[in-house]
């Protein structure tokens, strides 16, 4: 006992005299470190189905999809993988859905019943905590909701899968996996075929969109929906801006998406029109970071491709287990555009003005991101031959976290798959962590230059 509360002591300070110095730079290190043990984990013989190693570039793909759960795999996970492999899948998954500050903030509130100043500060960026002060309550909150969401997935499905007639521990199984997998958006599924064998079967669809539904909101919102439930008006303008964008983009891309697809012999229309709307629901929630599919992606139009590219890239809420560049980034950008064009000074929603600096963070990010993307879809086009259309979906799927796939992963040679790894890293630290994390230094300007303002547009 001694030995483990030293262990987790030196891991205590480790976090504190590190992030003291960059906690970005913590954050890169740390999701890098995981994906490393996991890899390890995934190239054990026992790990898959034959027996035999998987191949390093496979470990190190599935391990970084899992932790930074996104759901893209090189090999069928239900085929390929053990029962063994997949609870190492779905062990990652969780540790990446909590995220790794946030466990490690939680070891040192379960070692010293507090929580240090370096420890909250790295907490608080994880989680996106709107201050110092909410970081071990919104901890309790992420231990509780995930946990609480994800059993009662579990059991709603767990009678469906019996009375499909997989045998007790199967069922249990798939159960668990499909609840930590749909509540973490991680979109991996642990039987052949996925989600599409159960494309009729809303029974077990609905607990799977609802627990991705949630886990997109983000803890945040959690915090303040379980404090203030009965006040709307006391809500704070990040839970007004996910639940309202959140909505609208629900809705918006079901529509689009019945649009596109309804008469497509080899999506929707081979369906009933209540087995349409279903899986048209399923989809409008999955497309932006669930990645789950009970329709073929391959066998879409394209209109739908560039559809889902946009939302895959948009993302879910801040500090949830989404990727993306995040629902209230997007909706800044639009009321920023909406201010602009109405010839308002300042950002206003919901009776609240929003400064120029979270303007430039917003920028920031989508500039960012779109640089990143054009870059990794430019080197896999050139590292596979592979026309744009599939390319850039496969690259916005990584590096939004979504794991939607045009079905090209799976055959892409070693060099390609590594590039979806990286895009898969950057895409769950996130574009400022990144740059953060590069910056060699940071200055202070004390003098600033006169302000002039050039032509725009």
């Amino acid at each position: 006992m001694k030995t483990l509360r030293h262990a987790r002591a030196v891991v205590s300070d480790w976090i504190d005299r590190e992030g003291l110095r960059s906690p970005a730079r913590l954050v890169l290190s740390a999701f890098a470190f995981v994906i490393l043990i996991f890899t390890g984990l995934l190239s054990l013989p026992a790990a898959t189905v034959s027996g035999e190693r998987a191949d390093f570039i496979d470990a190190l793909f599935t391990a970084t999809s899992a932790v930074c759960v996104t759901g893209l795999v090189t090999q069928e996970t239900g085929a390929y993988w053990s029962p063994l492999g997949l609870t190492i899948i779905a062990v990652g998954i969780k540790i990446g859905g909590l995220g790794i500050m946030t466990l490690a903030s939680l070891l040192a509130l379960m070692v010293s019943r507090r929580l240090g100043l370096t420890q909250r500060r790295l907490a608080a960026h994880e989680t996106k905590a709107t201050g110092l002060g909410d970081v071990k309550s919104l901890l309790r909150v992420i231990v509780s909701i995930s946990v609480t969401v994800e059993v009662i997935i579990a059991i709603a499905l767990l009678p469906r899968f019996l009375m499909l007639g997989y045998d007790t521990g199967t069922s249990v199984g798939y159960s668990a996996f499909y609840a930590i997998s749909a509540f973490n958006n991680a979109g991996f599924a642990p039987n052949v075929g996925g989600a599409t064998v159960f494309a009729s079967d809303f029974w077990i669809l609905a607990p799977i969109a609802l627990g991705v539904w949630v886990g997109a909101l983000g803890f945040p919102v959690y915090l303040v929906l379980m404090r203030q439930w009965r006040h709307p008006r006391r809500w704070t303008l990040h839970a007004k801006l996910t639940l309202v964008t959140v909505t609208v983009l629900t809705f918006l891309s079901a529509g689009l998406l019945a649009l596109f697809e309804w008469n497509n012999p080899d999506t929707l229309g081979q369906f009933g029109v209540a087995d349409k709307w279903g899986n048209v629901f399923f989809q409008s929630v999955n497309q932006r970071s669930g990645g789950f599919n009970s329709i073929e992606v391959s066998d879409m139009y394209e209109q739908t491709w560039l559809m889902e590219i946009v939302l895959m890239f948009i993302g879910g809420g801040s500090g949830s287990t989404a990727g993306g560049i995040r629902l209230t980034t997007f909706a800044v950008i639009i009321l920023a555009i909406v201010a602009e064009a109405r010839g308002r000074r300042d950002l206003e929603a919901f009776g609240k003005r929003i400064g120029t600096e979270v303007l430039r963070v917003a920028v920031s990010v989508v500039v960012l991101g779109l640089s990143l993307v054009i870059i990794g879809t430019g080197i896999f086009m050139y590292q596979t031959g592979i026309p744009l259309a599939p390319s850039l979906y496969e690259v916005v799927s990584a590096y939004a976290t979504c794991g939607l796939s045009t079905g090209i992963t799976q055959g892409l040679d070693p060099d390609a798959k590594y590039t979806l790894t990286i895009m898969m890293y950057l895409g769950r630290v996130g574009s400022m962590t990144l740059a953060a994390a590069l910056a060699l230094n940071q200055q202070r300007r004390v003098i600033r230059y006169p302000s002039e303002r050039p032509i725009i547009g």
